[in-house]
Parts: structure tokens; sequence; C-alpha cells
């Protein structure tokens, strides 16, 4: 974690929810994390994420439940590192989820998630009976977020989602890429996340050791998530994001440009848990997404951009990405928009 790391103030809320009738309480828990009372009423305002993972581990012991109250039953202090040691000792990505799942719904009583494979597809699910509102929004995410982060620690990797609905409303956050890609919509039908199934296919890389390491550091680890800003994957991410399709280098040519040979350049790249093809990936249909919700731009002209050579090609490539066509994603995010 970097100094200057932080989180958007609205996760607070959501690890703080139970105090909010407490405000004696809810004040000495902030201080002690370092954070400022006052913060709570500016909506845009930002805390260190250090302050933030000081405050996690301060309101598991206040409150003795690790999921903060925000479920009927919770989890009592120990849940979270039973479980990971389950799933160190599962053989790949898949079946640790599987059984990060329904471990969790040992525990929990208002959120239950569950995994499906669909072909090239992964998605996880969530079903929830939380109390109110309140309790439904912010359990819902932080749910998510351990599923995710759990997911990527097990394998060693960040795993890009490709698509993140969520059924509550909410205003958008500078986290939200980070946390849940550039695909996110709020207000939708069901409440789940997307991504591509062959990570499942990927070995538990995790022992032991390092999981003693893990539980340490863990909410640190879960706020920041495979984030390096300063590691080549997030250059390569920033340099393509940042220009047109016709203008990305080669492996090759971007390995010279870092004074790298094309062999160290994969390396450093594997060591942060990608490789080059799956930025371009990422960024492409990042790219994609934007365009289609935000601009006005024809599907043929978004088509060219992106480097296909015809527009059928996009057109098949976004429904491989989504199980729909580009136009009619266009038309759904359009009508739930306006609505």
């Amino acid at each position: 974690m970097r100094e200057n790391d932080s989180v958007a103030v609205y996760f607070v809320q959501a690890m703080i929810h139970a105090l909010a009738q407490d405000p004696q309480r809810l004040k000495a828990a902030l201080e002690q994390a370092g954070i400022d009372p006052a913060l709570l009423s500016e909506p845009t305002a930002r805390v260190s994420a250090s302050a933030f993972a000081e405050l996690w581990l301060i309101q598991i012991r206040e409150l003795n439940d690790e999921f903060f109250r925000l479920d009927s039953h919770g989890m009592p202090p120990g849940s979270f590192a039973l479980i990971c040691r389950a799933l160190i000792q599962e053989p790949d990505l898949h079946k640790a989820m599987r059984q990060c799942l329904a471990n969790f719904g040992l525990f929990l009583r208002d959120f239950r998630g569950t995994l499906t494979v669909r072909g090239k597809r992964a998605i996880i699910s969530l079903e929830t009976h939380a109390q109110n509102d309140d309790l439904s929004r912010f359990g819902e995410e932080t749910f998510l977020v351990l599923m995710i982060s759990l997911l990527c620690w097990l394998g060693g990797r960040r795993i890009p989602i490709d698509r993140a609905d969520f059924r509550h409303e909410r205003v958008s956050l500078s986290d939200d890429r980070l946390l849940w890609g550039p695909n996110l919509t709020f207000g939708a039908e069901r409440t789940e996340i997307e991504f591509a199934s062959h990570y499942l296919r990927l070995p538990v890389v995790q022992d032991l050791a390092s999981l003693k390491v893990f539980l340490r550091t863990a909410p640190q680890w879960l706020v920041i998530r495979f984030r390096n800003q300063h590691g080549l994957a997030s250059q390569v991410h920033q340099r393509l994001r940042n220009s047109d399709y016709s203008e990305w280098p080669t492996l090759q040519d971007f390995a010279l440009e870092q004074h790298l040979s094309p062999s160290t350049f994969r390396r450093k790249l594997e060591r942060e848990g990608c490789s080059y093809q799956e930025i371009k990936d990422e960024v492409r249909r990042g790219v994609a997404f934007e365009q289609l919700r935000q601009s006005k731009a024809s599907i043929s002209d978004i088509a060219e951009r992106l480097g296909f050579q015809e527009p059928s090609a996009f057109h098949r490539a976004f429904k491989k990405w989504t199980g729909e066509s580009p136009g009619r994603y266009r038309a759904r995010f359009q009508v739930e928009c306006s609505g």
C-alpha cells in the first residue's frame, strides 16, 4: 500500500453503519483510526487506505462481527480465517470459489451467492434478504468485494470484472472502475458480477505460509487488490488507454520502449498477474463499453476505432464478452438511464 492510496468515504459508511445510532462509539472508532468524523457528511470525501484498513480491524473488534452487522447473523471473529484455510486446500479457483460461497453461507443468512459457468463466462449472483435498503446495498458490495478479492488472492493475480450489476442505486465513485470494472450498472434487475470463466481453471497458488501473511494484511489487500500504479502492468494499461488502437505498439516495440527484452517484459507482466494480450483485451472491452454507453458514435465507428476490420467481427466479439449484441447493450443501457 502506498501512502497516497485512498478510499471513498462511501465505503467507510458501509463499515460504520451499525454505529449510526451510537454517535459516541462511532466518534471514538473513527478517531482511533485517524478519520475525521466530519468527512462522513462530504459525499466526495476520501480517507487514506491505511486509515480505512485500521478502521476495518477496529470495527471487527467493536462489533464482534467480521461482516460489520450488515447481516442478521454475521460472522464471528475467526470466521474469515477459517474459510481461507479451507480454500487453500482446493486445487483450482473453480472449486475454491464454490467452496467459498458455501462456507460464507454457513455464517450469513441474508446474502447468498451462487457461481454459474456458461461457456466462456462465469457469473457470481447474489440473492439478498436484508432487513432494509441500506443493509442491502452495503452488504451486497461488501460481499462481492470479498468474493472477487479472495479469488484474485487465491490465483495470485488480478482478475478483471467484465460486468457488474447492482440492484440498488447510488452515485458513481472514482473507485468504481478499480473495484467493478468499466461495465457497471446500478438499478439493475439483479446483483451479479461476470468475468471470463478461464480464470476458474487457474490453480490455487497460496499455502499456509502465505495465508498467515494475508490474514495479517487482509484489510489493506482487500482495499487495494492487485493495484500497483507504479508497476509495469499499470504503465501498459495507461499507455494503451491514452492512445488510439492504431497506435498500440507490438509487444516487442513496447519492450524496447521500456529498455527490456521481450522475454523479460513478459516475465515482469506475469509476476504482476497478467499478459500483454490480456491487458490489450481488457482496455479494448473498456473502451467498447464506454463508447456504447456514453457516446453517440455509430457501432461501425466504434468497431473501427477498436481495430476490428469488420463491424460483424466486433458484434461477434462483443457477444462473446457480454452475451448480447452491441446494439442491444446500448439500447438497454439507454432505457435504464431514461427510466
